[in-house]
């Protein structure tokens, strides 16, 4: 009798914990998700990200549309930002990069998309790591913002 009822507490737990967690990641298996662009540099050569400031909610699915149409390569640099977040994928051309991802390099006319999820509050440094393009004003900002 006590190992009958043993099991079926235990079978109550494992469907509790699992319908609990069914219920708290909506976000994660949500379909919906904002679409972002950036430009890393424009036609003319400037150094500076089109836009330059970012809001992002913990917690809600987005994806970073970024180009390159300047004449050099530029760097799309956050690392405390991309630790901040979950990304799902990161698409260029015909590739598909999943796992942790801290910068992105694109070339001129390189595009790519970066699908994340952000996860922990905070605001964080946005820059490019080509020498001198960060001190020429190629930095923004990133904020996340609690849901």
């Amino acid at each position: 009798m006590k190992n009958q009822m043993g099991f079926k507490l235990e079978l109550i737990l494992v469907l509790v914990i699992s319908f609990s967690l069914m219920w708290s990641l909506p976000a994660l298996a949500s379909t919906d998700t904002t679409q972002v662009k950036v430009s890393l540099g424009n036609s003319a050569g400037e150094l500076k990200f089109f836009p330059n400031h970012f809001e992002f909610v913990a917690g809600q699915k987005y994806k970073l549309l970024l180009d390159n149409p300047s004449p050099t390569k530029h760097y799309f640099t956050s690392k405390d930002f991309a630790d901040a977040s979950w990304t799902q994928k990161v698409e260029a051309g015909k590739v598909e990069v999943k796992g942790a991802i801290h910068e992105l390099e694109l070339k001129p006319g390189a595009e790519a998309e970066w699908v994340f999820i952000p996860l922990k509050g905070g605001t964080y440094e946005l820059h490019c790591s080509v020498s001198g393009h960060s001190e020429a004003g190629m930095i923004g900002d990133i904020v996340i913002s609690a849901q």
